[in-house]
C-alpha cells in the first residue's frame, strides 16, 4: 500500500504499478456514449499518453483504448492509488505550505469512498461531478502541492495541472477553472465529445473545487427547505406527522433522509440504485428499507393517519392479510393473532399474520418520525399515491420535490421506470436514442402523478436539479401561462423558499478541521452557535433572527446525528456579519491552541453570490439579467484579489453543463492576524457582491441589507436603483 510519502513523489512509473482495472464492489460510474470518430479517438489516446513518457507508452496505449472503448473515457485505472483514501490529518501532509497540505486534505476527502459516489471514476456527486478526469491529473497535482512555495501559484485547466507558477504570497496558491468552454460550444452533445477527448471537465460545484464536506451539506440545505416549505405551504412550525415524498440517495440527495429525522417528518425516499440505498442504510441515514410499494404505503397510513379508528381495525376480517408494524409498542409480550391493549380492548385475529394497533390518540402523541427507503423507481411511487388517492379519496404525502440528478438525465442521472437499473443501464451504453425516450416518457408520467396530487393540498417545488426544466424538454405539463422563461407550473424552491434568504445574505457557509480530531469540530461548533446567540442577543431584526435560531437548532441536531462524513466539518447558513464573526472567532481559537490545527473556511457555490443559474440560484431575479453571469464571475476575480487561499470558477453544476456559472473558494485560516484580515476582506466582499446585485435586480430585502452594510462601513458604495413609480410612464411611451 503507498505512503503519503510516495504520493507526493509523482507519478509511480518505474515500475508501473500493477493494472488491477476496475474495482469490484464499489459502485461504478454509468458508460459513456461521446459518439468519437476513429480519428477523435485517437486523439483521445494521444492526449491521455501525454503523460507517460515514451518507454511506456506501447504498454499504455492498449489499455487506455480499451477504457475508452468500454466506459467512454480513459480513467486511467492503473494508477488508482493502493492507499486508503481519506482526509488524513494535515500534518502527516509531506508540504512546504500549510495551505498545500489543506488543500492535499480535502481533495483526499472529495475522493473517500465514503464520501465520493463513483470513487474510481473520481466523481464526488452529482453522477458526473469530477475531481480530476484522469488518475494521472491527481498524482501530477499531489506532486506539484507537495513542492509548491508561498511565492508559487498551482493553475489548474479542468482538471489538468498546467504548472507551478511564480506569484506571490498575497496571490492565491491554487486557481482552479473547470469547464471554461467556449458559449457557442457550450452543448451538452459538445461536452460528452471533449470529456472524453480529455480537454475539459464538469467539476459540478464543490467536486471540482475540492470543497466537497460529504451530504452534509445539503442535509443542512434540506432541513432549511423543508421548515421553510412548512412554514409558507403548510403554515406549520412542527411536521410531526407530515409526510415528505422525494427521490435519490446517491451523492448529495443522500442527505434527505437524514434531513427529514432532523425536521422530524416522515420522508420517504425512492432510489433505484441498491448499492446507494444500502450505503445510506449503513450509514445510519435511513431508518428502514423495503423494495416494497404495498409496505411504504402501509407504513404511511400508520404514521400519518394515527392508525384512525383503531378499534374499529382491530374487526377487520383476517382475509385481508394485514401486517402493520409499529414500533410504538414492543413485540415481545404479544402472541401471534392478538393486537395490543387499546382502551383496556384485545381482540385475537385468527389467521392474520400479525396486526399491531395503537389507539389514534398514543400515535399522534408519539409522533413517530421514519426516514424510509423505496428500492424502486420514483415514478412508480408517485403513480401509487396516485392510485391511493383516487381509491380512497386519501391524500398520503404533504410536500415533494425531486433530487435525482437531472442535470445529467441520459447518462444515469435519471432512470426511467419502465426499466429495471440494469436494464436501463445497458440500454444507456446500447441504444442512447431509446433510452432518452424512455427518460422523456417517464418524465412525462413523474409530471402528471404530481399534477394529480397537486390538486389536493399536496405542495412540490424543484430543487435545483432542472427536474422541471427537463420535464418541459419532454413535453411534461409543467408551464405556467403568462409566466417567464424561468418560472414552471412549479417554483424553483430559489423562488418560493430560499431565494429571500439568499437576498439578506445568507448562505451555506462551512468549515473543515484539518486536525480530523472531533474534538476540534465540537469546538468551531461552540464558537459558532456562541457567535449567533450573542448576535441575537444584541439585538437583529425578526427575520434575520428566525435564521439565526433554525442555524442554532442546526448545529445542536448536527452533533447529536452524527452527521460528519469524511473530513471533520460542518455548514450552517450565516450572513456576511455571521460568516466574519466566525471566523474571527476560529482564527482566534486556533492562535491559542484551543484548535490543533487550520481550519479551512469555504461555502457551497450555491451561495448569495457564486452562482449565475437562471433556473436555481438566480431564477428570482426579475429584471432580465438571470441569464447573466457576471455576478459568479466577479466573485470569483474578487475572492482571488482579497486573500482567498484558492478559487474556482465552473461552467455547469446543479442544473447542468451549459446553464450556469459557478465559483467557489477556500481560505485557510491559522491563527495568524494576516488570516483574520484576508477573513473580513473577503468574506465581506463574497456576500455584499450577491446582495447588491440582488438589490440592484428590484428585491427589496436586498436593498435593505445593503442599505445597512453601508451604514455599517462607509468604504462600501453601491448603486441603489430607483423605482418607477408611475406604471403609467411605461405603459405612454410613444416608442412602446
Amino acid at each position: 500500500m503507498s505512503s503519503l510519502q510516495a504520493l507526493c513523489s509523482g507519478l509511480p512509473l518505474r515500475p508501473l504499478p500493477e493494472n488491477r482495472g476496475r474495482q469490484a464492489g464499489v459502485p461504478h460510474a454509468p458508460v459513456r456514449t461521446p459518439g468519437l470518430s476513429l480519428a477523435e479517438k485517437q486523439l483521445a489516446l494521444r492526449n491521455a499518453l501525454r503523460y507517460f513518457p515514451a518507454d511506456v507508452q506501447e504498454l499504455l496505449a492498449p489499455e487506455f483504448a480499451q477504457e475508452l472503448q468500454l466506459y467512454g473515457h480513459i480513467y486511467m485505472y492503473r494508477f488508482c492509488p493502493d492507499i486508503e483514501m481519506r482526509a488524513y490529518p494535515v500534518e502527516q501532509y509531506p508540504c512546504q505550505t500549510k495551505a498545500a497540505a489543506a488543500i492535499m486534505h480535502m481533495i483526499m476527502n472529495n475522493l473517500d469512498p465514503a464520501v465520493a459516489q463513483f470513487p474510481q471514476e473520481l466523481v464526488t456527486y452529482g453522477g458526473n461531478g469530477q475531481v480530476f478526469s484522469n488518475w494521472a491529473q491527481f498524482w501530477l497535482t499531489m506532486f506539484y502541492l507537495s513542492k509548491m512555495t508561498e511565492e508559487q501559484t498551482l493553475v489548474m485547466y479542468s482538471g489538468h495541472p498546467l504548472g507551478l507558477f511564480p506569484s506571490s504570497c498575497s496571490a492565491p496558491r491554487l486557481v482552479i477553472t473547470n469547464g471554461m468552454v467556449i458559449p457557442n460550444y457550450s452543448s451538452r452533445m459538445e461536452y460528452e465529445k471533449l470529456f472524453a477527448l480529455g480537454v475539459t471537465m464538469y467539476g459540478q460545484m464543490t467536486a471540482g473545487s475540492y470543497c466537497y464536506i460529504g451530504p452534509q451539506g445539503i442535509v443542512h440545505g434540506t432541513v432549511l427547505t423543508v421548515l421553510n416549505a412548512a412554514r409558507r405551504y403548510l403554515g406549520i412550525e412542527d411536521l410531526a406527522g407530515k409526510v415528505f415524498v422525494t427521490s435519490g440517495l446517491g451523492g448529495m440527495s443522500g442527505a434527505q433522509a437524514k434531513a427529514a429525522v432532523i425536521v422530524g417528518c416522515i420522508g420517504v425516499i425512492a432510489e433505484v440504485d441498491k448499492a446507494a440505498l444500502e450505503k445510506r442504510h449503513k450509514q445510519g441515514w435511513l431508518m428502514e428499507v423495503t423494495d416494497s410499494l404495498d409496505r411504504c404505503i402501509q407504513r404511511l397510513r400508520v404514521l400519518q393517519l394515527g392508525l384512525q379508528q383503531a378499534l374499529g381495525w382491530a374487526g377487520l376480517p383476517a382475509a385481508l392479510g394485514l401486517c402493520v408494524l409499529s414500533y410504538l409498542v414492543d413485540l415481545a409480550p404479544l402472541g401471534e393473532g392478538r393486537c395490543p391493549a387499546a382502551s383496556g380492548f384485545s381482540r385475537p385475529l385468527p389467521g392474520a399474520p400479525v396486526l399491531l394497533l395503537c389507539p389514534s390518540r398514543e400515535a399522534r402523541k408519539r409522533k413517530e418520525v421514519l426516514s424510509l427507503g423505496y428500492h424502486g423507481n420514483v415514478v412508480a411511487l408517485w403513480e401509487r399515491l396516485v392510485h391511493e388517492l383516487d381509491t380512497t379519496g386519501e391524500c398520503l404525502v404533504d410536500l415533494g420535490s425531486d433530487q435525482t440528478s437531472c442535470h445529467n438525465p441520459f447518462n444515469g442521472g435519471y432512470y426511467p421506470v419502465q426499466l429495471s437499473f440494469t436494464e436501463a443501464q445497458s440500454l444507456m451504453a446500447s441504444n442512447p436514442a431509446v433510452f432518452k425516450d424512455l427518460v422523456q416518457e417517464s418524465l412525462r408520467r413523474q409530471v402528471s402523478a404530481i399534477n394529480r396530487l397537486a390538486k389536493e393540498k399536496f405542495f412540490f417545488w424543484d430543487y435545483g436539479n432542472a427536474f422541471l426544466l427537463e420535464a418541459q424538454r419532454a413535453g411534461a405539463d409543467v408551464e405556467k401561462k403568462g409566466a417567464g422563461r424561468t418560472e414552471f407550473r412549479y417554483p424553483s424552491y430559489v423562488q418560493h423558499i430560499m431565494g429571500d434568504i439568499f437576498s439578506q445574505g445568507f448562505g451555506p457557509f462551512r468549515w473543515v478541521c484539518t486536525s480530523g480530531d472531533p474534538q476540534d469540530l465540537a469546538v468551531t461548533d461552540e464558537l459558532a452557535t456562541s457567535v449567533l446567540e450573542e448576535a441575537i442577543a444584541n439585538g437583529v431584526k425578526a427575520s434575520v433572527k428566525l435564521q439565526y435560531m433554525d442555524n442554532i437548532r442546526w448545529i445542536r441536531e448536527a452533533a447529536r446525528h452524527r452527521l460528519v462524513v469524511g473530513s471533520q466539518a460542518r455548514i450552517l447558513y450565516s450572513d456576511q456579519k455571521g460568516r466574519v464573526a466566525i471566523a474571527v472567532a476560529i482564527n482566534q481559537a486556533i492562535a491559542c491552541r484551543r484548535i490543533k490545527a487550520p481550519v479551512v473556511l469555504s461555502r457551497d457555490h450555491h451561495d448569495v453570490s457564486g452562482t449565475d443559474s437562471p433556473f436555481r440560484e438566480t431564477s428570482n431575479i426579475y429584471d432580465g439579467s438571470a441569464f447573466c453571469a457576471d455576478m459568479a464571475v466577479q466573485n470569483f476575480v474578487g475572492d482571488a484579489c482579497r486573500g482567498a487561499t484558492w478559487v474556482a470558477l465552473h461552467n455547469g453544476g446543479g442544473v447542468g453543463w451549459g446553464e450556469v456559472i459557478n465559483g467557489g473558494f477556500g481560505l485557510v485560516l491559522d491563527g495568524t492576524p494576516e488570516a483574520e484580515q484576508r477573513a473580513r476582506l473577503m468574506l465581506s466582499w463574497d456576500v455584499s457582491n450577491g446582495v447588491a446585485r440582488r438589490c440592484w435586480s428590484g428585491n427589496q430585502k436586498a436593498y435593505e441589507i445593503i442599505c445597512q452594510t453601508m451604514q455599517e462601513n462607509s468604504s462600501l458604495v453601491v448603486t441603489l436603483p430607483h423605482e418607477v413609480e408611475d406604471e403609467r410612464v411605461l405603459q405612454q411611451a410613444p416608442q412602446l
